[in-house]
């Protein structure tokens, strides 16, 4: 059951990290000026799709405090590196965001590391 904690901590992370990029992705960049970066940022937060990113923060927050009853914070944490390799992969098949030889090469060290820890 301690895997799944950890596996619902990263989904929901990922999860979270993409579904706030697609909404600022439609909405563009934020305006000059202060008021209208404020009033901009307060409607993204009442919007129901960031909502639901933030609500998948605390899920994943809730994840983690469950694995921790499970596993040793040091036996753990690096299995949060996979966060980092599933958005890359599903950025660049969602976003079409660049995947350059050095970036494969990055998240090939981070899964190698973590079969490494076990």
């Amino acid at each position: 059951m301690g895997y799944l904690y950890i596996f619902g901590t990263i989904f929901f992370t990922v999860y979270g990290q993409l579904i706030l990029k697609w909404r600022m992705n439609q909405f563009g960049s934020l305006p000059d000026t202060w008021i209208a970066k404020f009033t901009v940022l307060l409607q993204l937060l009442l919007n129901p799709w960031v909502l639901s990113g933030f609500f998948a923060a605390f899920l994943a927050a809730l994840s983690w405090m469950a694995a921790m009853t499970k596993f040793d914070i040091s036996y753990a944490y690096p299995f949060m590196s996979l966060s980092f390799v599933f958005v890359f992969i599903l950025s660049a098949l969602l976003f079409g965001e660049p995947v350059s030889l050095q970036k494969v090469i990055g998240f090939s060290l981070i899964i190698l590391g973590i079969i490494v820890m076990r």
